[in-house]
């Protein structure tokens, strides 16, 4: 099927970890004669990667298929990954699915687009994900100036709302070595940042008898990168050293990512969270008191079977007693084969959408709190290649938006900009 009047184009749903690889799979594609398009524009391939962690998630997966279906109806249609694997025949049951792969064979897209170019019969194929133990390598390419690098895949903790360690298996991630030579690849190509990114990335080494601590160590001496940012990560694995080594490191920028999911301790306890409150809260105190002005997102969900008033009011109080910069806010969703989905004690839509709008404003507040402080300050900021109404943007270490007149010779380059004109709430102007 390699021709080059063929088009592919990928949408892709969820985390970085799933544009890290959509990215590499799409480079599979180009390298072979194919053409990468947007996804709203005409294409003979569209791939959908796939998330399954809410509800809305798989909503959106099979709007994005009635959507094809409607705009190109003779395209070739194909689902990969964490929805795709977890339920595969609810997937291929959607209208104008001709590919369904899991986590294992998703990789291999282009041998299944062949076959099924020659036989035009449905293909449909999810592993035993007990059994996945292959770590396949990715990092994202030509979206954006920043590339996502995969280091870890799956998980061995067994939250009691989380569908991803059926979805993605247990822990796993190539060794330094190997992690290393992909940061090298991304250098080459005159990226100057990366994320790191995975499902449980502090429990980087499990299967290679190393430690996250000793990757980033090695990371660090890369030329050619300038930035690493730390996607999300647990709070029991974001150590001291962990946080003492990004304080005096010049590329690990002040930028920590980090799952709360609940305030109350009796609410972590039934979620089987490695933590309590207790915990996370030196964390955000260890950063703080060695790091000055550090970027801290935190994740937390609402609604979560047996969250009372009360127990919201504790998550509430307790975020609000932080010293955190931005909020991700999930509502509870039910998702099948969960312990969570079976505990009779729900919260209803109306007490999910009120307590998530308390969350959202607290956030708001603390975002701009954030923003504030950094007024009057000289940051370094590296500028994005996007180009919209003759304006440019980028970002600060610590994750502050800046906006400038376009200038094509600052894309992928990092300026140092004094943060003087805050507008609005989270964009810093500089004409």
């Amino acid at each position: 099927m390699a021709d080059k009047n063929k088009k592919v184009a990928f949408k892709t749903l969820g985390c970085k970890l799933n544009f890290a690889e959509s990215s590499t799979i799409a480079r599979d594609f180009t390298e072979k004669g194919f053409e990468r398009v947007k996804f709203n524009e005409k294409s003979d391939v569209y791939v959908i990667n796939t998330c399954t962690v809410t509800e809305q998630a798989d909503k959106k997966c099979r709007q994005a298929v009635k959507k094809i279906i409607k705009n190109n109806p003779e395209a070739i249609v194909a689902l990969i990954g964490c929805y795709a694997q977890i339920k595969p025949q609810e997937v291929a049951e959607i209208e104008g699915v001709d590919i369904v792969l899991g986590v294992d064979e998703k990789f291999k897209l282009f041998e299944y687009i062949e076959q099924f170019e020659k036989d035009k019969k449905q293909i449909n194929h999810s592993c035993e994900i007990e059994t996945v133990e292959h770590f396949d390598a990715s990092y994202s390419s030509g979206d954006r100036t920043r590339s996502f690098l995969k280091i870890q895949d799956g998980c061995d903790y067994l939250c009691t709302y989380c569908t991803i360690p059926k979805a993605r298996g247990k822990s796993r991630n190539e060794n330094i070595k190997k992690t290393v030579k992909q940061a090298k690849k991304i250098a080459e190509k005159g990226y100057k940042e990366i994320v790191l990114t995975g499902v449980n990335i502090g429990d980087f080494g499990k299967s290679t008898g190393e430690t996250f601590l000793d990757l980033i160590k090695e990371l660090d001496k890369v030329e050619g990168i300038e930035r690493y940012r730390i996607s999300s990560i647990e709070p029991n694995l974001l150590t001291d050293e962990i946080i003492e080594f990004v304080s005096k490191s010049k590329k690990f920028l002040p930028h920590f990512h980090i799952p709360l999911q609940s305030g109350s301790n009796q609410i972590l306890k039934l979620m089987k969270r490695r933590y309590l409150r207790e915990r996370f809260a030196d964390r955000i105190n260890k950063i703080n008191n060695l790091i000055e002005n550090a970027f801290i997102g935190v994740d937390v969900i609402v609604g979560f079977p047996s969250e009372t008033q009360e127990l919201f009011n504790e998550t509430y109080s307790f975020l609000d007693s932080l010293n955190i910069s931005f909020l991700h806010v999930f509502s509870y969703s039910d998702r099948d084969g969960t312990e969570s989905s079976v505990i009779k004690t729900k919260v209803s839509k109306s007490e999910i959408s009120e307590r998530s709008k308390l969350l959202h404003q607290l956030s708001d507040k603390k975002h701009a709190e954030f923003y504030s402080k950094n007024i009057d300050k000289t940051k370094s900021v590296l500028f994005e290649s996007g180009k919209i109404n003759e304006r440019m943007i980028g970002f600060t270490d610590n994750y502050l938006k800046v906006e400038i007149p376009f200038n094509k010779n600052l894309i992928n380059q990092i300026t140092d900009v004094k943060l003087d004109n805050l507008k609005e709430k989270y964009l810093f102007v500089k004409e």
